[in-house]
């Protein structure tokens, strides 16, 4: 068995149970987001999907609280770059805010598959940010990938719904908001960047509240406003998990199994199944993720045999 220190970042010679354990968690922590957005959905028939939001950062915090708070941890809210921890925590709201909106009225393939495009944003605007520039074939996997988009969305067409631009400023949002977590991951503990993850969702969302609130008409649908948070926060602790236990190369590309728990989730409880355009522009924008996942691992193996 190969031993590494403690908190080392798992590499590819850490042992092959260690590495499917991470896929499992992985793969667990995929099906949490995939229910956060089918409970979201099902929750838009009786609330407003503001006070869905509001719910899914308030619930979130008192879950995180509990195990993380400045009384546990006393350095835990001693940032050295507080603007750009609220910048990225606003962002996540945005991106929260944009699809929680557009899944009232598109299918959850739909929206994740219009998701998908946040590593082609990532890999596209690292370059201006933060200097990590992409080469032609890279740049080019992008702009297939984003072929893929208008494939799904096939504007000037009369098939696309207003409320896809919704989901896509929501992925760009994210992709701003994975910029903000690489910039801050250099400065600030994992503990600090998730304590403030959720401070724009409750100080923004809870003084407006008055104004969008809808009385949640059955117990269920407490429980279910409850659980958005459970669902996000538990997913991203899974994801801790699994990226302590197997390198990003190796659980990067089981992020796209998501789309086969949103199918699941999707026709089981609201009896949608998308059409052959958005299964092909899924398609292409999943091939072409993997491609940049692929070059990124070529890019890595020639710098570790140049070092």
């Amino acid at each position: 068995m190969v031993k590494t220190a403690p908190g080392a970042l798992p590499s590819w010679n850490s042992p092959p149970r260690q590495r499917l354990i991470g896929i499992a968690l992985m793969c667990a922590a995929l099906l949490c987001f995939s229910c956060l957005d089918a409970t979201a959905k099902w929750l838009n028939r009786s609330v407003d999907p503001l006070v869905t939001v509001w719910a899914r950062y308030m619930s979130a915090f008192v879950l995180t609280a509990i195990a993380i708070n400045p009384w546990t941890q006393p350095r835990l809210l001693r940032t050295n770059r507080l603007p750009l921890q609220l910048i990225r925590s606003v962002l996540l709201l945005l991106s929260t805010f944009c699809n929680f909106v557009a899944l009232q009225f598109l299918q959850l393939v739909e929206t994740m598959s219009i998701i998908f495009s946040t590593p082609l944003l990532v890999a596209l605007l690292a370059g201006p940010i933060l200097g990590e520039h992409v080469g032609a074939k890279r740049l080019a996997a992008i702009g297939v990938g984003f072929i893929g988009i208008l494939v799904i969305t096939r504007p000037g067409l009369g098939a696309m719904h207003p409320a896809i631009l919704l989901s896509v400023a929501g992925s760009v949002a994210y992709a701003f908001y994975g910029i903000t977590t690489r910039m801050l991951a250099s400065t600030d503990s994992t503990a600090t960047t998730t304590f403030y993850s959720g401070v724009a969702g409750i100080v923004l969302m809870t003084p407006l509240l008055p104004w969008f609130w809808t009385a949640p008409p059955t117990p269920l649908t407490w429980f279910l406003l409850a659980m958005t948070g459970a669902f996000g926060g538990f997913g991203h602790w899974l994801l801790i998990l699994a990226h302590a236990r197997a390198p990003a190369a190796i659980l990067s590309p089981f992020i796209y199994s998501q789309i086969i728990w949103m199918l699941a989730l999707g026709y089981i409880l609201f009896g949608d199944w998308p059409d052959p355009w958005t299964f092909a522009g899924a398609g292409i924008v999943i091939a072409s993720g993997l491609y940049l996942l692929y070059r990124e691992r070529v890019r890595h193996q020639e710098l570790d045999r140049s070092a």
